[in-house]
């Protein structure tokens, strides 16, 4: 079996070849660092984090670039709207650089809750503000942009295949939601460089060859993948959103500054939902890796609950359907530790995860083998078996729990939330899950009962 990746490009699964022999060069858009980033935000690294766990499965050696969008996305997400990073500031009495280090490092954070692996290179839109001038620079000498009163634009209409990541239907599209036209040539034209307005104070404007500004969204992730990963590289990933604006934003500007493909492979995980409808600000479900802890929920239950779903099709969620992922991965874990190593490795069952993998990160199958794996009494090699397997899923299934002495009075706390969970007084049960974090230890509900941990 051969490592197949599905192309959103060519709409098909296609055999991984790589640009060099041995070597990979991911970019995986990276957050927008003005705010918490939620569950489903993270859905996305998860993701990537398993493609880039795969390949290095696979020996190859992988380069991994993210970026870090902390000047230029407006709140439109097209060109129109106030910047976020700048509103942030505002909303916070911070300055921007204040604003992007701090939901930075909490983004990190929920990474290593996560077991999501940092990548080789972050690399920040703001400490590459030459690098984008000088892409755009490159288009304006080739003729691709145009000047407007607010910004220097793209002529999306000199792109032939402007449109083809997204199967764009660049003539039926209509002026509104996507883009309003004003003074762009066409609808789908997008800004490369944003003037600041003489109105507005910005803490982050730099000055160009058209005037003092900021970068376009769409520019910066085109300098910075070109800059540590060349061009063509091997993959792009990011959430399907992406895929109608910005990815193909991204690729035009790139084909037609450098005159060559820009990627090889262009990989996007679909949404999480709630209700049926994608996890946002307007149907609720904007829970952080924190919140769900809040709530006696492990991280590593949420990247299980994730891997039991195929990154490509829509996850429903709910804290319901969570706490059947936290039985399953609980019980899991409890078999795992009464097995003993017997220092072998099953090459059948590798082989059976290997496969599943290898067909496109199918995670469900891939988490069916390692059950099956499980409950099948007369299978050697469990233990070394399992191990390997986890270098891809990162679920931490091996590692021992800790076990820790609680005082009594928090025991009595525990069994009185206890009685509360089985009266369904969800309020009392919060209540005293409350108390005890104030006491300095965590609760996590399993189906062997509520597991404490030492905060």
């Amino acid at each position: 079996m051969v490592l197949k990746l599905y192309n959103t490009l060519t709409r098909k699964k296609e055999v991984f070849k790589p640009i060099v022999k041995g070597h990979v060069g991911i970019y995986t858009c990276g957050p927008t660092v003005y705010w918490y980033q939620h569950i489903g935000n993270l859905k996305a690294y998860i993701f990537s984090d398993i493609l880039r766990r795969t390949l290095e499965f696979e020996n190859y050696k992988v380069k991994h670039v993210i970026n870090v969008t902390d000047v230029g996305h407006l709140t439109s997400d097209a060109d129109e709207g106030e910047d976020k990073m700048e509103k942030a500031a505002k909303r916070e009495g911070k300055t921007a650089k204040e604003i992007a280090n701090h939901y930075l490092g909490l983004f990190k954070e929920d990474f290593k809750k996560l077991n999501i692996e940092e990548p080789s290179i972050w690399c920040k839109a703001t400490e590459h503000i030459k690098e984008q001038i000088e892409l755009v620079k490159k288009l304006e000498e080739k003729g691709y942009t145009y000047k407007t009163s607010d910004g220097i634009y793209f002529d999306t209409s000199k792109f032939k295949n402007y449109g083809k990541l997204a199967l764009l239907n660049v003539e039926g599209l209509q002026a509104g939601k996507r883009i309003k036209v004003g003074e762009k040539k066409n609808k789908t034209d997008f800004a490369l460089w944003k003037f600041s307005s003489p109105e507005e104070k910005r803490q982050q404007e730099w000055k160009s060859p058209w005037g003092i500004g900021f970068p376009g969204w769409h520019i910066e992730c085109s300098a910075m993948s070109t800059k540590y990963l060349g061009q063509p590289f091997d993959i792009h990933t990011g959430g399907i959103d992406h895929i109608p604006v910005h990815h193909t934003n991204e690729l035009a500007q790139s084909e037609c500054a450098f005159d060559k493909k820009m990627v090889n492979y262009w990989m996007h995980e679909n949404f999480l939902t709630l209700g049926g409808e994608k996890v946002s600000k307007s149907k609720g479900g904007l829970f952080t890796i924190p919140d769900l802890e809040e709530k006696g929920f492990s991280p590593l239950v949420f990247r299980y609950f994730i891997l039991t779903g195929n990154y490509r099709s829509l996850i429903e969620f709910s804290l319901d359907i969570l706490i059947n992922a936290q039985t399953s991965y609980n019980r899991l874990k409890n078999i795992i530790s009464e097995l003993k190593d017997d220092g072998k490795t099953n090459e059948i069952y590798l082989g059976l995860f290997k496969e599943a993998m290898d067909n496109d990160l199918n995670t469900p199958e891939a988490l069916g083998v390692l059950w099956k794996l499980l409950r099948d009494e007369k299978a050697i090699g469990k233990i070394q078996t399992i191990k390997e397997m986890d270098r891809v899923l990162g679920l931490d299934l091996l590692k021992k729990e800790k076990k820790i002495e609680v005082p009594t009075e928090v025991k009595k706390l525990i069994s009185e939330r206890e009685k509360a969970r089985k009266a369904k007084d969800w309020k009392k049960s919060d209540a005293i899950r409350d108390e005890i974090k104030e006491r300095g230890y965590k609760i996590e509900d399993s189906e062997d009962g509520q597991k404490i941990s030492k905060i």
